[in-house]
């Protein structure tokens, strides 16, 4: 095995650009839905979908896919459908980026390390061999009531950006789905090229080496250095919290005190505290493209690193200040968080943090 790649973020809960949105919205209306109805719920106006800056929290883009799946949910392989309806331009720089990488492997590996301007859902973790590249598709923690429209809906979004940035179908060299063979399973074959293996323990997609080697034909080096630095400053400015979720988080690491926050306050809570009502602070948040749940995790990477720094308790004294009720899944969500352990951050602290 040459390497093996994950997204840095271990989640599909972050916020992300209106264009998918965008993309679902134009196809349901396309084929009969009703506008309004596709955006029912969510805050989101159907002039809401021209902005390019506008955010929008993950479980909103949840609300529009069970509307779309209301609205359309009888139509076959409908989630392999919209997924072919996004093309590289929905993503942006995003997608610049891929356009303008030397070959089609490193395009695959940028578009994991800056996965949180996806779309996604589905985590891909990637494992580069010699002769091929096996993408496993994780889809464990997507609601069960539209994971399967989402592994489709990921699975050929991604299938329809390879083979745009090719300039030709990709190759795929194997196909395994975890959910029974659909009644259309024969295009799915058309479409991927091979016979995919169906109820198999994972989602997976398997390239061959040869294929992930192939030069692209827009590669531009100079170009593609200030789409990466596009790149980051944009996750820079998702991931800065300004206004009311900036307020919520300071809150609750104001009000954590050297307990920890084992027993987080409920948003309403949070909201009277400052002044308002938990549904109000819940739409003022949703469109900051965050939610309160991603604000507490922030909080608790926050004070979990500074219980690591400066003070001697142990892993699993932390976890319990923090809510966990063991230290496998604090330790799981520290290297979400910070892509290395607990021990290993308190060591790279310096000795004063090594002793404890």
């Amino acid at each position: 095995m040459r390497a093996r790649q994950e997204p840095e973020v271990d989640t599909w809960d972050f916020p992300r650009g209106v264009a998918s949105v965008a993309v679902m919205h134009r196809f349901a209306v396309e084929h009969g839905a009703d506008a309004t109805s596709i955006l029912a719920g969510t805050g989101l106006s159907v002039a809401d979908l021209d902005s390019a800056d506008r955010q929008v929290e993950a479980r909103t883009e949840l609300l529009v896919v069970r509307n779309l799946l209301r609205a359309l949910g009888t139509r076959a392989a409908l989630g392999i459908e919209v997924g072919r309806s996004y093309r590289i331009s929905a993503f942006g720089i995003y997608g610049y980026a891929w356009i303008t990488s030397p070959t089609l492997g490193e395009a695959i590996s940028l578009a994991l390390s800056y996965f949180q301007l996806s779309f996604a859902f589905c985590t891909p973790v990637v494992e580069f061999h010699d002769q091929q590249m096996v993408a496993r598709i994780r889809h464990d923690r997507i609601p069960a009531d539209v994971q399967q429209f989402l592994v489709e809906r990921d699975t050929f979004a991604m299938h329809r950006v390879l083979d745009d940035l090719l300039g030709r179908p990709v190759d795929i060299r194997q196909a395994r789905f975890a959910f029974p063979e659909p009644d259309y399973g024969d295009r799915i074959a058309a479409i991927l090229g091979v016979d995919p293996r169906y109820g198999q323990a994972e989602t997976s997609i398997t390239i061959t080496a040869e294929t992930l080697n192939q030069p692209l034909p827009q590669a531009n080096q100079a170009t593609l250095a200030l789409c990466l630095a596009q790149c980051r400053e944009l996750i820079d400015r998702r991931t800065a919290r300004t206004g009311i979720a900036a307020e919520v988080r300071d809150h609750l690491l104001a009000g954590a005190g050297a307990t920890g926050i084992a027993i987080p306050p409920s948003l309403d809570a949070v909201a009277h505290e400052l002044g308002t009502t938990g549904r109000t602070l819940r739409r003022h948040l949703a469109t900051d493209g965050t939610s309160y749940r991603i604000l507490l995790d922030e909080a608790r990477r926050g004070l979990a690193e500074d219980m690591l720094t400066a003070t001697a308790l142990s892993v699993e004294e932390i976890a319990v200040r923090l809510g966990y009720t063991e230290a496998g899944p604090f330790i799981r969500a520290f290297k979400r968080w910070t892509a290395t352990t607990p021990a290993a951050y308190r060591r790279s602290r310096g000795p004063a943090a090594a002793r404890y």
